[in-house]
């Protein structure tokens, strides 16, 4: 999922520059609210609604489960998400490649 997302950043940038606009402003915020830290049952529940949205927490709740055995999350569910976020993502990348932007003739 982190190739497909770097791999249509750098299809948008034109500057070595612009390749970290996109970690420094979405992927460190989501992290930090990815439950990393936290557990989400800790949260209030508008939050963990809100939170649910973050592909990172299911990533998070995988790897607590398989670690730990414990997640705020189904394992499935965890794999069901991601596996969505990873084909709508592979299928922006190759529209665009195949429309060819961000291609230098």
């Amino acid at each position: 999922m982190f190739a497909l997302g770097g791999l249509i950043n750098a299809i948008f940038a034109k500057t070595f520059d612009d390749i970290s606009l996109i970690p420094t402003f979405i992927l460190t915020p989501l992290t930090y609210l990815g439950g990393v830290f936290y557990s989400l049952s800790l949260l209030p529940e508008f939050w963990q609604g809100v939170s649910k949205l973050n592909p990172i927490v299911y990533m998070v709740n995988a790897f607590r489960y398989g670690f730990l055995g414990v997640s705020d999350v189904g394992i499935m569910t965890s794999f069901g998400v991601l596996l969505l976020f990873i084909i709508g993502l592979y299928a922006l990348a190759w529209r665009l490649i195949s429309k060819g932007t961000g291609l230098r003739s």
